[in-house]
């Protein structure tokens, strides 16, 4: 994987919890899920970019 590789999908996982975030919060606005689960599904999302995040930054070659 190459750096721009690397930029491309960083982006892409960025637009992609900006969009999981903006639907959790329009659920939770209209009622159909509690602030618990929102945290929950957060943090579980935030561990999960983590873990991509170093994976990626593992295979980018020099």
């Amino acid at each position: 994987m190459t750096q721009k590789q690397r930029l491309k999908y960083s982006i892409l996982i960025v637009l992609v919890v900006l969009a999981t975030m903006f639907g959790l919060s329009y659920l939770q606005s209209i009622g159909s899920i509690s602030e618990k689960t929102f945290q929950t599904i957060a943090i579980a999302v935030a561990v999960v970019v983590v873990v991509l995040n170093g994976i990626m930054r593992r295979k980018v070659k020099p």
